[in-house]
Formats: structure tokens, sequence, C-alpha cells
């Protein structure tokens, strides 16, 4: 049965595609934004936000907004936050005021009108290092790296000095927060599973894994690592990677995420879960980088492999799936390949300003980059 739904944040990357997702299925959708000018440098109405869609302009911090955006409105996506592991490790005030409290504030409005379910954007961030197998077999949870080893290599070693090996990460690993952005993105997802609960509404939270494809902000330097390496190539410039390029990653096409999202909308199952959201393929960044620089016909621009080390990143974190299949029926459909492709023709299309050493002089400045 069609639906009125909700989606804070919804004038971003993922939030549009949902609301197309949406649309096509017959549901009404309002979406509450602010149009940040980090996100929206022209702080209008994108123009991919489809036509059908109701934009409130307003700050979820704003309980007037807030109240204003739940009226008549059956269920709730809540995506809206600030996004970026290491601006979020100096500006602590303004991620903890938007993903924390804004989020307190959303809960406070819906206790007094209260929807069907409740669904928040969390992130693979909170688990800090993925699970791990010492050579010995033993699973490792609580994995903490301390930077470079002191061999010049990455990976984290056990207590014998050897590598450990990454394997799937489930939901029930051990958290290890560490950044700030890891932390807002654990409250959002605890407040929510916390308060449905109490207030007999019906939660679930989403922990996604690196979102790509066309839409996104090339360039918020602060966005997913394929957006910022495509704003560079797209100015002639090779993609910039920290560490040693082999750290690796799960990139998953938006489209994927916002299916993601509607099952856990509509699934009985989903209530009161936390579901890991991702393609089901890990690869190198430095793999990543050299895939997309061909994609977007500049395969001379090799990656710039900068050898330090940004505060609150993680060296790999593969995700398992197995809940998220089960209990939803989700199972990612875009090609990699495929999406690089579509990417590519999409970035061709638009301006991108490569804001990437501006973003790298804030962090260095700060002692954020070793």
């Amino acid at each position: 049965m069609p639906e009125t739904v909700l989606i804070t944040g919804g004038a971003g990357f993922i939030g549009r595609h949902l609301a197309h997702a949406l649309l096509q299925r017959g549901d009404r959708v309002r979406v509450l934004d602010s149009l940040i000018e980090q996100v929206h440098p022209d702080r209008v109405r994108p123009a991919e936000l489809a036509g059908e869609v109701e934009l409130s302009v307003g700050d979820v911090r704003d309980p007037d907004a807030v109240r204003q955006a739940l009226k008549g409105v059956d269920s709730v996506v809540h995506l809206a936050a600030e996004v970026g592991v290491g601006q979020s490790m100096y500006a602590v005030d303004r991620y903890t005021s938007v993903n924390d409290y804004g989020t307190a504030v959303l809960f406070q409005e819906l206790i007094a009108a209260p929807v069907r379910r409740v669904v928040v954007a969390s992130s693979m961030s909170i688990y800090g290092e993925g699970l791990y197998r010492a050579a010995d077999g033993r699973l490792m949870e609580d994995v903490v790296r301390a930077g470079r080893n002191p061999d010049g290599t990455w990976d984290p070693l056990d207590d014998q000095g050897r590598p450990l090996t990454p394997v799937p990460t489930p939901e029930s690993k051990v958290n290890a927060l560490r950044s700030v952005y890891a932390l807002g993105k654990y409250v959002q997802e605890q407040l929510t599973l916390m308060l449905t609960r109490q207030y007999g509404m019906e939660g679930a939270a989403l922990r996604l894994w690196n979102v790509y494809g066309p839409g996104q902000a090339l360039s918020n330097p602060y966005t997913g690592v394929l957006a910022i390496f495509a704003a560079r190539i797209a100015n002639g410039q090779a993609p910039m990677i920290f560490e040693d390029g082999a750290q690796r990653r799960d990139f998953v096409h938006v489209s994927d995420i916002a299916r993601a999202f509607v099952l856990a909308l509509d699934h009985p199952q989903a209530n009161g879960e936390v579901f890991n959201i991702a393609s089901g393929e890990d690869r190198s960044i430095e793999e990543v980088a050299r895939l997309q620089a061909k994609a977007m016909g500049r395969p001379d621009l090799t990656p710039e492999i900068t050898g330090k080390a940004r505060a609150g990143d993680i060296r790999h974190c593969i995700p398992d799936l197995s809940k998220a299949e089960a209990r939803l029926g989700y199972r990612a459909a875009k090609d990699f390949g495929e999406g690089l492709a579509e990417l590519a023709e999409w970035v061709a299309r638009q301006e991108a300003k490569d804001r990437v050493a501006e973003a790298r002089k804030e962090l260095e400045m700060r002692g954020l980059v070793a």
C-alpha cells in the first residue's frame, strides 16, 4: 500500500536516488534538507531531485521544521548527516550537532507524532578495523593500528609481528569508534533502535559501505572516494591515495543502496535490526583508482601514493552480507565495471572542482595526517 515517506537529507546523493525508487512504486515523497553549501554550492533545489518530490528546506535541528515535515508522514528514512571521517576530526562541534543533536530533535518530534517505521543510514565506519584472522586461526575483533609498522608495512600485525588476514565482518562484531563521524553514526543508529522500540514504532539501521554513482558531490573533498578520484581525474590530476594503496574497500552502487532502503522500509524482519549493505566485492584502493582513470579515458594518470595516513582511517573492512541476504533478500545487482562507466559518463557532463589539496592542507595543519 502506498505511503508518504519523509527522507531527511533527501536532496543529497543517496536521497535523490531513493526518492526516485519510492516514487516509481507509487509512494509519496517529502524531503527535508538544509541544502548545505558543501554539498549544494548553489543552495538551490537539485535538478536531479524528481519534480514530484515535495521539498521542505529546513534544518533537522529545527523542531518547527521537523514538526512540519512530519505532518501526514507514514515512514521516515533518516539520511541527514554531516559526512566525512577526516573532516569530523576537526569540525567536531558541527558533526556532533547535526548528527547527534539533529537525530535527537527528529525523535523528540516523532514521540509526539509517531510513524510506522524509521530507517536510519549508519556506516561501516563504526566497526573501526574489520574482522581479522590471525596466523594461528584466531578471529580478532578488537584490532587497533598505531600507523605504519616498524618494517614500513601497513597491515595490522599479531602479537608476534605476523600480518593479520581480513575476513568478512558481521554485524555482531565489536565496534571500535575511531572518528567523530563513526561515533555520530553509532549514536544515530542506537537512538533509532532504542526510541522506535520504546514508543511503539519500528526501526532499522543500514550500515553502508562506500557508496558511488552519478549525482555524488564532485566538489566536496570529504565525500566518497570515487567522487574525489573523479574530480581529480576530470581536472587532469592523478588520484591521490593515502598509505600504500593496498587497503581494501567494498564499493556499492547507489541504485543498490536505494533498493536496500526500500527493502528495509517494507520487510517485517528488518524491524529492530542492523544490516551491512555493500556489494560483496572488495578491491584495493590503488586498483580502483586505476580502473576509474581508465574508465574516464585517462589511464596515464597513475595514482599518487602518499605513504601517509589520516587520523580515523582504517586498513581493511570487508562486509559479511549474509544477514541482509537472508532477512531482507538483499543482494547487490550493479556490476562494478558497468557502474564505473556510468559514473565516468556522468562526470564528463559536470564541472568538478578539485579541492583535495585544500582538504589535505586542512588535515595536515591540525596534525591529522602523518
